[in-house]
């Protein structure tokens, strides 16, 4: 195992985490739409416990996803978790309102009402995706920061990497591109959380209402996305030359495609195994097992984002300040050792994935309905 493989390796474990944190936004996609789906008190009880049994899964994998990223790729973490702390700190906050809404909604003596609680889920699955989704897109539009590693021996000032301005962040949401990406990714939530919901609560009247919003979330999703992939795919990108040195490159993200051509295989096979679930949904009443082809889908398409957005000499998290503060799998890596002893700490991960399998089947062994909600505890 060469220090260049593990560093690739590594990037593809967080790929792989980033993707799944994708697909489990179906939670917050749902949440968004707890007045649209449900009409009165009993059916938007019926979402939110749906929901319910599954927002630990996102969080946990938030978590994880932060923590892996920390662990093998320490400049990222500093820089972005660190400098753009705002973006972060507001995506956490949105998290844990979401958790307190869950437990207290139905509370006695709720002062708040449990509308305030609802609303606080709905901000929630707005502001959740709209705001990861953007992070995700300044792997390709770029970030406001500098990196100085002489700081690290500066007794004053010992910080290796800050952002350029005081914004800590907050500028990246005047990139339109950014803004388009995190919007693509809320109706790709609200469309994963619909296809959950007809999986999950046997309620005919709740499912009726989903094909029709299950359409023009799609038509929103895909105008969204398609104009950013194919602005990303046509617009110059971040390559790391055989110095080290950040230059930008012709439709750099299409040759990364086009030279690694599983990934754009891949690519395709998850855009049609979306589209799959979708449609079959929306023309099949009696079809209600979408999540599956379209959630897979997703997490195809997203790990294919990561991987072009890191491989093949790209800079993962580009400077608009600084060309050559810009991030790369070789700069920003923990060391050979740290990267080695945690190759082998990820053969656990299948059985953390196989124990998720077990309980997500647990679960869901029995359809929720207004019976287990009325009779049994419920949130």
């Amino acid at each position: 195992m060469t220090y260049d493989f593990l560093q690739h390796y590594w990037w593809t474990i967080i790929a792989l985490l980033g993707s799944l944190l994708v697909f489990l936004m179906f939670v917050q996609g749902a949440n968004s739409m707890i007045f649209q789906l449900g009409k009165n008190d009993d059916e938007r009880r019926l979402l939110i416990n749906s929901t319910g049994r599954k927002w630990e899964f996102t969080f946990t994998t938030l978590v994880t996803f932060g923590g892996a990223f920390f662990a093998s790729f320490p400049l990222f973490y500093s820089t972005s978790f660190g400098s753009a702390y705002w973006i972060w700190l507001i995506i956490l906050f949105t998290f844990i309102i979401q958790a307190v809404s869950y437990e207290f909604q139905n509370k006695a003596g709720n002062l708040l009402g449990t509308r305030t609680f609802q609303t606080c889920l709905i901000i929630n699955g707005l502001l959740g995706p709209l705001l990861i989704g953007g992070a995700v897109a300044t792997f390709f539009t770029g970030s406001n920061f500098i990196v100085e590693k002489s700081n690290l021996i500066n007794d004053f000032q010992p910080v290796i990497s800050h952002w350029a301005n005081s914004s800590r962040g907050l500028d990246v949401l005047l990139n339109p591109w950014v803004v388009v990406f995190g919007f693509s990714v809320v109706f790709l939530a609200r469309i994963l959380g619909m296809l959950y919901i007809n999986n999950n609560i046997n309620d005919i009247t709740i499912r009726s209402r989903i094909r029709p919003q299950l359409l023009i979330n799609t038509v929103a999703f895909l105008v969204f996305f398609l104009a950013f992939l194919i602005r990303t795919l046509l617009s110059d990108g971040y390559a790391v030359l055989a110095d080290g040195t950040i230059a930008m490159q012709p439709m750099k993200y299409l040759h990364n495609l086009i030279d690694m051509w599983p990934l754009a295989l891949m690519f395709l096979t998850g855009v049609l195994l979306l589209l799959f679930g979708i449609v079959k949904t929306i023309l099949k009443t009696n079809y209600i097992r979408g999540i599956w082809p379209a959630g897979i889908g997703v997490i195809l398409v997203v790990v294919v984002l990561f991987l072009i957005a890191g491989w093949n000499s790209t800079a993962y998290y580009p400077s608009t300040a600084d060309l050559q503060s810009s991030l790369t799998l070789q700069n920003s890596s923990s060391s050979e050792f740290t990267l080695r002893t945690m190759f082998y700490v990820s053969f656990l991960v299948p059985f953390v994935l196989a124990y998720i399998i077990y309980a997500w089947r647990s679960i869901d062994k029995k359809k929720l309905d207004r019976k287990e909600i009325n009779e049994d505890d419920a949130y």
